[in-house]
């Protein structure tokens, strides 16, 4: 073998070192529930992982807290809350999760991820709003989409179970989204209803939905079009969310 061919195969061979010890950005979802439980957790779920494909983005489903530990989020860019519900870490798993967010991780929640953690202020700065109340059934409401702060973006429909907020997050997020509660009955948050927002948080990016309880809103093109900015935004491949 001549000393080219032997450097050349050198080469390969770390190249080839190179791409297995450098993984691949990645995505956990997690949807470990303590209290209600929502049916669509599974078409979320397979909906989060296709757009995380799209993104170049493989993406985990996990249910088990053990997961948050520190190594173990190392591994990971974004960490999604897909309608959980309750008290789902304990306080060690709740410091990798800090820890996470600290070292520039990016948090995308959906729908019940308001609707836990009560006892954890951090974890309700990071989602921006706790879930309040909701009204009965599942109603038809306009979401009105924003462009920096207030100016008009694009209107659509919805179908879908509408959170009301213990607090109101516009003075802490940048909203993405409100809905029309002249068109439903039992908003409680008057004109300015945000149900989409996302922003900066100690260290990392935030971006929260209230919609998606229903499963057929994972086959709303908006809704999906929205979700897939998101997580460009937490991922940190978009300055725009």
């Amino acid at each position: 073998m001549t000393l080219h061919v032997f450097l050349a195969l050198c080469g390969l061979l770390l190249g080839a070192d190179s791409a297995v010890a450098i993984a691949p950005d990645r995505v956990l979802v997690f949807t470990r529930t303590q209290q209600f439980r929502h049916d669509s957790i599974p078409t979320a779920v397979a909906t989060l992982q296709h757009l995380a494909s799209r993104e170049g983005m493989p993406a985990d489903h996990s249910e088990d807290a053990a997961d948050f530990t520190a190594a173990n989020l190392a591994r990971y860019r974004v960490v999604v809350f897909a309608s959980t519900t309750g008290d789902v870490l304990d306080a060690d798993q709740q410091r990798a999760m800090e820890g996470f967010i600290r070292n520039g991780g990016g948090f995308l929640g959906l729908h019940a991820a308001a609707d836990t953690e009560y006892d954890w202020p951090w974890y309700g700065d990071l989602v921006g709003a706790y879930f309040s109340s909701h009204p009965p059934g599942l109603q038809d409401t306009r979401v009105q989409a924003e462009r920096d702060g207030r100016v008009p973006g694009k209107a659509w429909p919805i179908r879908d179970e509408l959170y009301n907020y213990r607090t109101h997050p516009r003075p802490r997020v940048q909203v993405v989204a409100r809905i029309d509660e002249r068109l439903y009955h039992g908003g409680s948050m008057g004109d300015d209803h945000p149900i989409t927002w996302c922003h900066a948080f100690d260290g990392g990016r935030s971006w929260y939905t209230g919609l998606g309880h229903d499963e057929a809103v994972y086959r709303d093109p908006n809704f999906l079009a929205q979700l897939r900015q998101g997580l460009r935004y937490v991922a940190g491949t978009s300055p725009r969310c």
